[in-house]
């Protein structure tokens, strides 16, 4: 983490290069941009988890799809 000198010649050199009027407009924009990136990963860790339990759900339905098809041909066997 930059201490205070530095933090100082950071703002500094944005003061200079962007100028002051630009500064509260660039800082909007900038905290905008890492808001979207928030909810995209968030959105996209939710879709990853949600594949997750489908995925296990379908395991179990498959398990149990796969056990009531071995009931049913033990069954004709039998008789």
């Amino acid at each position: 983490m930059p201490g205070t000198t530095e933090m100082m010649v950071i703002l500094l050199i944005a003061v200079l290069l962007f100028g002051a009027n630009k500064i509260p407009k660039l800082a909007r924009s900038t905290g905008e941009a890492m808001g979207e990136f928030q909810k995209g990963r968030e959105e996209v860790e939710q879709e990853l988890e949600e594949m997750r339990d489908g995925g296990a759900a379908e395991g179990a339905d498959a398990s149990t799809v796969d056990s009531a098809e071995s009931t049913e041909t033990a069954t004709e066997t039998e008789t």
